[in-house]
């Protein structure tokens, strides 16, 4: 994802076209960072968000009501008495930089006309929303930045505001062929870092962009180009900045599936494979864009804690996994020892004591064979001694095949728990894994606290394009209650194969049958919501429910199954309706 220049412009483009001339009716600071203006033009209201969030700094117009808190911050309140029924009458981006300016006439305490201006830096961790006077002094700024944190420009109120230096960066606008040919193509870089590197506003996106709509490979060094490829590389980029040039933006998000990679405000030719969801405003991209990456990022961070339980978990139980199966190796020459006593009992008569060996014939191979002896024991305590190994990894061996397919089952269900956390979109869905792993001993109960959580995650439900009712369990409490409580006899069942997933349940009446593209679609739920979701193919089993049975004391959604089919199927559910 990228916000860079080339968005700015686009951006920058639809708030001239929405804000110039309108008069600023109400400023408020929701958050610490961030600003929302209500403007109003042309009987219009405008709501214009300003982040200068570190994480993720913003511009975009929005029709989100934010909460006002209780007591306006000062900077806030400073903007209210300056700013307030203030004109806009410019927005510029300023050497296509990311920085947007807003220029604002207002009456002053004289009755003076007057003009001053909001800049929004869009800059990562440095990102600022600056206030400043029609002198290029700074009245004050949503961030302070003191010569202690930056050696560079300090943000100050009284200091002079300056555009931070670029790095000898050039506009792409003002791009000449000489310009490109002795800065860009001379510069010992990869394609790509050379462009980014020598243009303000062009991103590692967009110049990736550049070099597949010139043909060539973007790690490639630019001195391997010849004459042709600088023709076609300096040929892309001025269409790109021809189009920027002339407002022919084009927003779109692509996805992945169904989850966004990248946005962009010119079409991205470069994801020809995945799907482009074009929008009518860039502030529209940005705000469905940021608002999917926003709710990840929020049920990432509250099942954070719950991923480091179950992670611990897997780790642990993976652990005593290998460590049993190879102690159960050591238990395959436990025969060996017996065959050494049952040998020594026969042929050990005639051994004198103090023999270091027995050479003789194993009746069970028909070969010959030397056992190893200890020589200051008697051949009926070498005898004892073979019998009392091979008794011990007997009993070794009978204890660790329970104990493996014990703990094999423990791994299983830690795996489902981790895909549950995996496909979870909302709070509610924590609840029930919550719980699930206090029953199991995983969590203590007071991570619940006194008040008992309730539970509202219901499984997901799909229509396939054939209209059947297709039903998916978040967890392994729904895949349980989906397939013994909700499904009937005659409904189908799918899941992924050997593999940690969710159980996929399609609906029927009796008698009736499922066409084969619903049951190619219950598939691809079964394989996206499964450990295999990013693999290009996930083997399937599917079956009515009634052939399905759940072993006496096995943990919940665990089944077991002889009748079956199986189909290989891509997980890609794009296609397939949603209901709730």
């Amino acid at each position: 994802m990228a916000f860079d220049g080339v968005v700015i412009s686009s951006v920058v483009s639809q708030l001239k076209s929405a804000l110039l001339g309108g008069r600023i009716y109400k400023i408020y600071q929701p958050e610490n960072d961030e600003l929302i203006l209500v403007i109003k033009n042309q009987k219009e209201t405008h709501r214009l968000l300003l982040s200068a969030g570190a994480s993720l700094p913003l511009i975009y117009l929005t029709e989100e009501t934010k909460g006002n808190p209780m007591n306006a911050p000062n900077f806030c309140m400073l903007l209210r008495k300056h700013l307030n029924n203030g004109r806009i009458i410019s927005i510029e981006q300023p050497n296509f930089e990311r920085i947007v300016n807003i220029g604002i006439e207002h009456l002053n305490e004289l009755g003076d006309l007057c003009t001053k201006h909001l800049i929004i830096e869009i800059m990562g961790k440095h990102s600022n929303i600056i206030f400043v006077d029609d002198t290029d002094h700074i009245i004050d700024s949503i961030k302070h930045i003191s010569a202690q944190v930056s050696s560079v420009r300090e943000v100050l109120p009284g200091r002079e505001y300056f555009i931070p230096p670029t790095q000898e960066k050039i506009s792409p606008f003002s791009l000449t062929p000489t310009y490109f040919e002795e800065n860009i193509c001379k510069k010992p870089l990869p394609l790509t870092k050379a462009i980014y590197t020598s243009l303000t506003g062009i991103s590692p996106l967009i110049a990736e962009e550049i070099c597949y709509r010139a043909g060539l490979d973007s790690n490639s060094s630019t001195s391997s180009l010849t004459s042709d490829d600088k023709l076609a590389l300096f040929s892309a980029l001025t269409t790109v900045m021809e189009l920027i040039k002339q407002e022919n933006f084009s927003p779109n998000i692509v996805f992945r599936k169904e989850e966004p990679v990248e946005f962009s405000s010119i079409p991205l030719t470069m994801y020809g494979d995945y799907e482009t969801v074009s929008y009518d405003s860039i502030s529209e991209v940005l705000e469905s864009y940021y608002a999917f990456k926003s709710k990840i990022t929020r049920i990432r961070q509250k099942s954070a804690d719950l991923r480091k339980i179950v992670s611990n978990a897997i780790e642990r139980a993976s652990k005593k996994y290998d460590l049993q199966l190879r102690q159960l190796k050591d238990t395959e020459k436990r025969d060996k020892y017996r065959i050494y006593g049952e040998l020594i009992n026969t042929y050990g008569y005639g051994l004198e004591f103090g023999a270091k060996s027995l050479t003789c014939l194993n009746y069970y191979s028909n070969e010959e064979i030397t056992i190893p002896l200890e020589e200051t024991l008697s051949p009926q305590e070498n005898s004892k001694k073979y019998f009392a190994k091979y008794n011990k990894l007997k009993r070794t061996y009978e204890a660790l095949t329970d104990l493996i397919v014990e703990t094999k089952s423990e791994l299983e269900h830690l795996e489902s728990i981790s895909n549950a956390l995996d496909i979870a979109l909302q709070e509610s869905d924590l609840v029930q894994l919550k719980q699930e792993l206090m029953e199991y001993g995983y969590m203590k109960r007071r991570y619940l606290g006194k008040k008992k959580e309730k539970i509202t995650s219901k499984p997901f439900h799909y229509i396939s394009s054939d209209g059947f009712h297709m039903y998916v369990g978040k967890n392994n409490y729904q895949n349980e209650e989906l397939t013994f409580k909700f499904a009937n006899g005659g409904d189908w069942w799918f899941h992924a194969k050997g593999m940690a997933g969710s159980h996929v349940i399609v609906k029927r009446e009796q008698g009736q049958e499922l066409p084969d593209r619903t049951f190619e679609e219950a598939g691809r739920l079964a394989g996206y919501y499964s450990k295999g979701r990013t693999a290009p193919k996930v083997e399937i089993d599917y079956t009515e429910r009634k052939n399905l049975k759940k072993p006496p004391s096995a943990k919940p959604g665990f089944v077991i199954y002889h009748t079956n089919y199986s189909l290989l199927i891509e997980p890609d559910i794009s296609m397939i309706q949603l209901v709730d």
